[in-house]
């Protein structure tokens, strides 16, 4: 009898290592990976044109790097269903902004990657006239549609934020998500600097939002007070432009493009971010940190610390599902969540 099928959609490459994570904890099935896709005709003409390459839609930066991550592990690529002509039992969604309707008629567990994006004026409307939530335009209320029939959140404070917001309650079990679940793991590094202030920047100008990069620079250089100033950039980021407007206001401090921001945040004094769940280690280490959200709600959605057991967990559920014979509805009335493992 062959094995039954499960499919794991990625985006950035946290959210390929998070579901390599998961993946590993299911051996017993077929495990294949898909950059997010669409099916809709609309979308897949943009997503031609290059129009989306700034997002986990196109074929730009996000898409590259989750692909060359899971050739680099041997992980088997299905991009789109397109490759391997599976039928799959299981879907493990990364989004739930963006799930292809084809995928809809299979189960579904939603694993949540990070933070989500703050729910601007633009984001509160569309909520209200009840408009499609991709149209918030950012990630505000991902994991907030009700899509998927099952969710898996980072802590007990994002599942009440992802039923404020849609998603019924019922569907949603905390599970702690891996990446942000063992943060002390970082305090064991070689990162040979210490005693510095840490900025981890965002993408927001390349996610075509609005930033005063040099205001943000000048706020980093007066929190520093006259202590070592590092900045860790996104990946997505214009890596020369950033380099070039810090170079220009901070000739000393030191950018790192590449390298371990667990670590670098490990040794640090002081963590400044902008919208980027690095915060939450900063905040699970104890440090200082500075955001641009209200770093006490921070505090009440940070990821649960279970010493990297996120995907044990969110796989016990996987398997659960994918193996049951009954209805969503059935399931979820009937499915008693295990004694969350920490490792």
């Amino acid at each position: 009898m062959s094995k039954r099928k499960i499919l794991f959609l990625v985006g950035s490459l946290n959210q390929a290592t998070q579901m390599h994570q998961i993946a590993s904890e299911l051996p017993e099935y077929d495990c294949y990976f898909s950059q997010v896709y669409s099916d809709d005709v609309l979308i897949k003409w943009a997503v031609k044109k290059g129009w989306l390459d700034h997002t986990i839609l196109g074929g730009g930066n996000f898409k590259q790097r989750s692909d060359q991550y899971l050739s680099d592990n041997g992980l088997r690529n299905d991009y789109a269903t397109a490759v391997y002509n599976n039928n799959y039992d299981l879907v493990v969604c990364c989004t739930d902004l963006q799930v292809a309707k084809s995928l809809r008629k299979i189960k579904t567990v939603f694993v949540q990657e990070g933070m989500t994006d703050p729910v601007t004026p633009w984001a509160r409307i569309v909520h209200r006239l009840r408009l499609p939530h991709v149209l918030a335009m950012n990630t505000a209320f991902n994991g907030s549609g009700n899509i998927c029939d099952i969710y898996c959140a980072a802590s007990e404070g994002y599942k009440q934020q992802f039923a404020q917001y849609g998603t019924d309650a019922a569907r949603i079990f905390v599970t702690g998500i891996p990446n942000y679940d063992h943060v002390a793991l970082h305090n064991n590094n070689d990162f040979p600097y210490h005693g510095y202030v840490l900025v981890a920047t965002s993408d927001i100008r390349e996610l075509h939002g609005r930033e005063d990069r040099d205001a943000t620079i000048a706020n980093c250089i007066k929190i520093a007070a006259g202590r070592p100033l590092f900045f860790k950039l996104h990946p997505n980021e214009d890596k020369e432009r950033a380099i070039a407007e810090i170079k220009r206001q901070a000739p000393d401090a030191m950018v790192f493009t590449e390298g371990n921001t667990g670590h670098m945040i490990a040794n640090c004094e002081e963590l400044i971010t902008q919208y980027s769940t690095v915060v939450y280690m900063g905040i699970a280490l104890n440090k200082k940190v500075h955001s641009y959200f209200d770093v006490t709600q921070l505090k009440r959605l940070a990821p649960i610390q279970n010493g990297g057991a996120s995907a044990y967990n969110i796989a016990a559920i996987c398997r659960s599902y994918i193996e049951y014979k009954g209805t969503r509805a059935d399931f979820l009335k009937t499915y008693k969540q295990p004694e969350l493992q920490y490792a």
